[in-house]
């Protein structure tokens, strides 16, 4: 494998319900070469989740005195809770050579694109509205309220799709894995991501 000048950064954004998080997780656990960015939120934390692997979590006050700092890369607020990506931590997984996942909303996505990171974005969309709706009524964790808030919220973020350089529909999930792979191997095959030092000492002695 040819040896990388450092990682990169693979933003991935979709409806709430459309399985990004599940595709990311998949993902994770079959290819060593890419972390999480592990997020801050404000959120409680759900029914198996830990503190440090699937976030951060810290409260309100903690969160704003961060955004003061500028510790943040992206934050956002979403459904009444807010996200944050520490620009210290993900800078340090690229520089270690990792390639970065980060799960985040398009408003986030967006601050990413002006920031001072190159990133790949990649929008995760559901087969349809209809299947949207069933995957979140599944969720025991939603009232309906929730619910309809998050099936409101995703016709606006939908809209945004055009704004990524690639889209993949997670209708059967070990197909949608495969295509985020495919999407990995091609940025990692770029020209730019080879550091030249390598090709000079292996083949330019």
């Amino acid at each position: 494998m040819q040896k990388k000048t450092k990682g990169s950064v693979f933003v991935i954004s979709a409806p709430s319900g459309a399985g990004k998080t599940t595709i990311c997780k998949k993902l994770i656990g079959r290819d060593p070469n890419i972390r999480p960015s592990v997020s801050f939120t404000t959120r409680e934390p759900r029914r198996g989740e830990a503190n440090g692997v699937d976030y951060t979590f810290i409260g309100e006050k903690t969160f704003r005195r961060m955004i003061d700092l500028g510790e943040f890369v992206e934050w956002a607020e979403v459904h009444g809770n807010f996200y944050g990506t520490s620009r210290v931590r993900l800078e340090g997984l690229m520089r270690s050579g990792f390639d970065v996942l980060l799960d985040i909303d398009t408003q986030g996505a967006s601050q990413i694109r002006h920031a001072a990171v190159r990133g790949v974005f990649i929008f995760i969309l559901p087969p349809s509205l209809k299947v949207l709706r069933e995957r979140l009524q599944k969720r025991k964790s939603n009232t309906r309220e929730d619910m309809e808030r998050r099936l409101l919220r995703a016709s606006a973020e939908i809209k945004d799709y055009n704004i990524y350089d690639y889209v993949i529909v997670n209708d059967l999930l070990r197909d949608s894995i495969r295509k985020l792979e495919a999407v990995i191997t091609t940025e990692r095959l770029r020209s730019d991501r080879i550091d030249p030092k390598w090709i000079k000492h292996n083949f330019l002695k």
